[in-house]
């Protein structure tokens, strides 16, 4: 998956942004504003998001590869390839609600964790953190 990279969100041409409940600053590294767009993993994400009916917080997405360093992300975190989300649990929305819901919609990479979920479109597995 090759992916189109911004050095920053802000440089995301009008109109190439077609998920109408995330705004790419909310997908983009926290580190410093870049960003990975992959269209597969986006669309995932928008589908989960219309499946549970309300909105997601997304507390990470795409990770610039020094900024993963700096959080202790995996040596080959999905999120440097733009493929992962961290989605925070919010009232009402438990993490079987939020795991179901996202392998219904295709994520194949699922991580289960105290206060949020890790869905990515990467390799089939599931782990408890």
């Amino acid at each position: 998956m090759m992916g189109r990279y911004y050095d920053h969100y802000s440089e995301i041409p009008a109109g190439h942004w077609p998920w109408r409940h995330f705004r790419p600053a909310e997908i983009a590294c926290r580190g410093d504003g870049a960003i990975l767009v992959q269209d597969e993993a986006m669309h995932r994400l928008e589908a989960l998001r219309e499946r549970l009916g309300q909105p997601l917080v997304v507390a990470s997405g795409y990770r610039s590869p020094w900024y993963n360093r700096k959080v202790g992300g995996a040596e080959r975190s999905q999120h440097m390839a733009g493929n992962a989300f961290d989605i925070s649990l919010r009232d009402g929305l438990t993490i079987e609600d939020l795991v179901g819901a996202a392998k219904a919609v295709g994520f194949t990479g699922i991580g289960r964790y105290r206060t949020f979920v890790h869905v990515d479109v990467g390799p089939a597995r599931e782990w408890v953190g």
